[in-house]
């Protein structure tokens, strides 16, 4: 019975040991697999913080621009009295909408737009060419500021993109890509 229980014990003692093994190989492969995703976590958090500085640090802000767009003048091809108008500053229009009716002629927009003039006066004798409704494409919108050579320029990019406010919309940010950086100061 001695010799039974020795062995039983014995066989208890190499499960033990093997199970040991097994438990430090096992806390060895998490301490390794903790301290690289301990590393990688870091890392990341370092590159995030490295980027936002970047764009942070990158920011230029103009306190001077202007926003512009080529005006689109509407008028009769032959002259008439203003009959009607149909739109008003600020309405969108799409292309091939009818504006406004001089004589008999049908005023039409050609693209999309936006209206920035409407107020002629109906009844009005209107001559041919003479600019009844002007609108805007805004796809040709362009901000146009000025910005001293200390105070970021040497960071602006043609093709980069830009995030900008305008006062009339109070924090509301639009977006738009640089298209031309003047070679030469402007006063």
């Amino acid at each position: 019975m001695n010799d039974k229980k020795q062995n039983i014990a014995t066989e208890f003692k190499k499960v033990e040991q093997g199970v040991e093994g097994d438990i430090k190989r096992t806390e060895k492969r998490f301490t390794i697999f903790g301290w690289t995703s301990a590393v990688i976590f870091i890392m990341t958090i370092t590159a995030a913080l490295i980027a936002y500085f970047m764009v942070v640090n990158a920011r230029v802000y103009i306190e001077n621009s202007v926003i512009q767009a080529p005006e689109i003048d509407l008028s009769p091809t032959a002259p008439g009295i203003l009959e009607n108008v149909y739109v008003k500053a600020g309405d969108s229009v799409t292309a091939n909408q009818v504006v406004a009716r001089v004589g008999d002629e049908l005023i039409k927009t050609k693209t999309p737009g936006i209206i920035t003039k409407a107020d002629a006066v109906l009844g009005a004798q209107v001559s041919a060419n003479e600019t009844v409704v002007a609108m805007i494409d805004p796809t040709q919108l362009r901000v146009m500021g000025k910005i001293d050579e200390n105070k970021g320029l040497n960071l602006i990019r043609v093709g980069q993109h830009a995030i900008f406010t305008v006062d009339a919309f109070g924090s509301k940010e639009f977006q738009g890509i640089v298209d031309e950086v003047s070679p030469e100061a402007q006063a």
